[in-house]
């Protein structure tokens, strides 16, 4: 079993590079660094490179945490193409997918299927972090639209979320109205980008999200060089979350 699934509180490690050695220099830092639970990868390594090498790179010196591939927003497309995916990021190792569906209700339910199907571990988020995003901001998605992927997600046996770890007061809101009335506390995850570089406090934000989430940090990490500033500024971090 994967590290991510046995740890309550723990940082996720979002692998923003376009370079494979920096994905090697990120894995040797932070190898069994405690609270270290998952590697986030997204389309930057993965169109240079590929999954399945992305995967290998990772699981040769962090062989323990969970990989989980962000397909920038996944579950956004049409039904038909669910199977595929799912089949491709199982074939390449990864444990666990991120999902934005946003392509309405028989999209959102064939995907999360599908990648059950296959064994994956479906996140499904509704809420991103970026300013105007709802409507009620001057953004384009309804503001009663997460709400109703969370609520649907939950109805398909998702017990993983990605919430806006920059905006507190929601994720209160959505644990309140949606998580904790619908499943036991300490039976869902919540999952938080948003940090540091979008102003999330990662102790404000834990105060709110329960006993079991995760902070997805990256750019705080992408930047830095040299195996030792990265293990540092790790260990800081998973103290962070461990302690809020």
């Amino acid at each position: 079993m994967k590290q991510m699934a046995t740890v309550p509180k723990s940082v996720i490690l979002a692998c923003d590079f376009k370079s494979l050695w920096k994905l090697e220099e990120l894995a040797r830092a932070t190898a069994g660094i405690p609270g270290v639970g998952a590697f986030k990868v997204g389309f930057r390594l993965v169109l240079r490179f590929g999954l399945p090498l992305v995967v290998q790179t990772i699981r040769e010196y962090a062989p323990g945490p969970e990989i989980i591939y962000d397909h920038q927003k996944a579950g956004t497309d049409i039904p038909d193409l669910a199977d595929g995916f799912a089949e491709d990021v199982k074939y390449a190792g990864a444990d666990a997918v991120i999902l934005f569906p946003f392509g309405g209700l028989v999209t959102q339910r064939e995907w999360i299927r599908a990648a059950q199907a296959k064994g994956l571990k479906v996140l499904v988020g509704g809420h991103m972090t970026q300013k105007g995003f709802l409507v009620s901001e001057g953004g384009y998605i309804a503001d009663e639209a997460p709400a109703l992927i969370y609520n649907r997600a939950v109805d398909l046996g998702v017990t993983d979320f990605v919430v806006p770890g920059n905006q507190p007061g929601f994720v209160a809101k959505y644990r309140e109205e949606i998580f904790d009335r619908r499943l036991r506390e300490g039976k869902y995850s919540l999952n938080a980008p948003g940090f540091v570089s979008q102003t999330g406090d990662i102790t404000e934000t834990g105060r709110v999200a329960g006993p079991r989430w995760n902070a997805i940090v990256g750019r705080a990490l992408v930047g830095l060089e040299g195996v030792e500033n990265i293990k540092a500024a790790a260990i800081k971090l998973t103290a962070q979350i461990l302690a809020a």
